[in-house]
């Protein structure tokens, strides 16, 4: 049984995970085999088998081969975890409350960790409340659809009256602001579109 099979002959994802990152490493800096085992100390023969798998290398080994390339042991062997290709956004979780303030409540429902170029929030707008922005980034569009309530929209002088159902695509690269009509709490999704390439 080669040094990297487990018992069912399958090879050990965390050590074939350090042979690869050492093959990695090497091409990264440009060296060769020999230059590797001047500057580590192992011998040539030996990093080739690591490299190819075919030897498990001992912690000493390892550690000699992170020092050669300025790392830790911790950060030659460290395994990378897998992302979740699902992101959830909790209803309570408070990192992605926005605003709340007299006039609103603006939830993100898009995930923070991304760069994107949308961007998606729950707006609640409080009683005759009105949400003012200034013009965002060149070539940027908002997309509003109301789930309660009544709001007016109003965009570079253009007005509109939405109600429950009802969506509205408008630019938001000038100063722009949503109203509610009502006494009561609307509430409405919006999109925010960033125009690709436009400086943000």
């Amino acid at each position: 049984m080669s040094q990297l099979e487990g018992e069912n002959g399958t090879v050990e994802p965390l050590h074939q995970y350090v042979c690869e990152r050492v093959r990695e490493m090497r091409k990264k800096k440009d060296w060769t085999l020999q230059q590797l085992a001047s500057i580590s100390g192992v011998s040539r023969s030996m990093l080739s088998q690591i490299e190819r798998g075919e030897a498990n290398p001992t912690l000493a080994v390892a550690y000699r081969i992170a020092q050669a390339f300025g790392m830790t042991l911790g950060e030659l062997t460290d395994f990378p975890t897998p992302q979740p290709k699902i992101d959830v956004v909790r209803h309570d979780d408070s990192a992605y409350l926005f605003r709340d303030d007299d006039v609103c409540r603006i939830r993100t429902l898009s995930p923070l960790h991304l760069e994107k170029d949308v961007e998606v929030y729950e707006l609640t707008l409080h009683g005759q409340g009105t949400l003012s922005s200034a013009p965002h980034y060149r070539g940027a569009r908002e997309v509003l659809t109301v789930r309660r309530g009544a709001v007016r929209v109003n965009s570079g002088g253009e007005k509109c009256e939405l109600r429950e159902g009802d969506s509205a695509h408008y630019p938001a690269d000038v100063a722009h602001s949503i109203e509610n009509l009502g006494p009561e709490d609307a509430i409405a999704f919006l999109v925010v579109i960033y125009h690709e390439g436009a400086g943000r």
